[in-house]
């Protein structure tokens, strides 16, 4: 096997291994589609041992980083990150300076860089948020690996006005489109307003994962998780989808909507499970 040093790679060459690309990508598309101004969003992809050393050296550690605390559940994983200050638009152009390929250390108290994060950059400040996340969705889904942030512009516009009562907001959602309640039918979660980058904030939408693959932050946006990278994504498209039709229709007349039966038919046809107390219909 072809042992590759990080600084040998070229940026065209860098673009070619698949979980730098799929990143490079998705934060592009989350740019355009206005979910990521500035240096807002960040991502985080848990990766196989082996496809990373398929591309990188993993025996050369660059430098290691402190996390804001322990993550001794973690050890030993293989993650792409964001970096903190790092503008999405940019990614394309230069993958090496905006993100970073890590791995927790085997004792669970370092983050050991091997590719990225170039000129001393650094993790998301929202990989405690991250890191708490994936903690709790392994615990429920062995199969999952991604987590993504990004403010989705109507989500934000709809924690304004709609009463953010979990049941509430998820029914609602569920109401703006036929596949809504097929994608999401384990509802959403919602936390307090918080300040980010805390770990407040980190443990808040981590309890929320227990039970849900995507939670929002009111008047801030979105955090989706999934078992790839198009999955999650996905996900929050769909919810911002539903969230945006919610918006164009609110102060218009409502002649006709999805029913609770109709709902319930939906999940019983695609053979998933509505989180309880949501539907008044009798759930399949």
């Amino acid at each position: 096997m072809t042992t590759f040093k990080p600084h040998q790679l070229s940026c065209t060459r860098k673009l070619d291994i698949p979980f730098v690309r799929e990143m490079a990508q998705i934060t592009q598309h989350m740019w355009r589609f206005g979910w990521d101004e500035r240096n807002g969003g960040n991502i985080s992809y848990i990766l196989d041992e082996h496809l990373v050393a398929e591309h990188l050296d993993i025996h050369h550690v660059i430098r290691t980083i402190k996390p804001a605390f322990p993550v001794h559940e973690l050890a030993g994983r293989y993650f792409i990150v964001t970096g903190s200050g790092k503008y999405f638009k940019n990614v394309v152009a230069d993958p090496e300076a905006n993100l970073g390929v890590l791995r927790v250390s085997k004792d669970g108290e370092h983050l050991e860089l091997l590719w990225g994060l170039k000129d001393g950059a650094v993790p998301t400040s929202e990989l405690p948020s991250h890191f708490m996340s994936h903690i709790e969705r392994l615990k429920v889904d062995p199969s999952h690996r991604v987590v993504i942030h990004n403010h989705a512009t109507n989500v934000i516009a709809m924690t304004f006005i709609h009463e953010l009562d979990e049941n509430k907001f998820t029914k609602t959602l569920w109401e703006m489109c036929t596949e809504c309640i097929v994608v999401f039918p384990d509802g959403i979660g919602i936390i307090p307003w918080m300040v980010p980058g805390s770990s407040e904030i980190g443990r808040a939408t981590a309890a929320q994962m227990k039970d849900h693959r995507a939670v929002i932050w009111p008047h801030h946006g979105i955090f989706g998780t999934g078992s790839t990278i198009d999955e999650a994504f996905g996900l929050i498209e769909t919810i911002e989808k539903a969230a945006q039709i919610y918006m164009l229709i609110v102060h218009q007349p409502i002649r006709q909507r999805i029913t609770d039966e109709e709902l319930a038919d939906l999940a019983k046809a695609f053979g998933v499970t509505p989180r309880e107390g949501i539907l008044n219909a009798k759930q399949p």
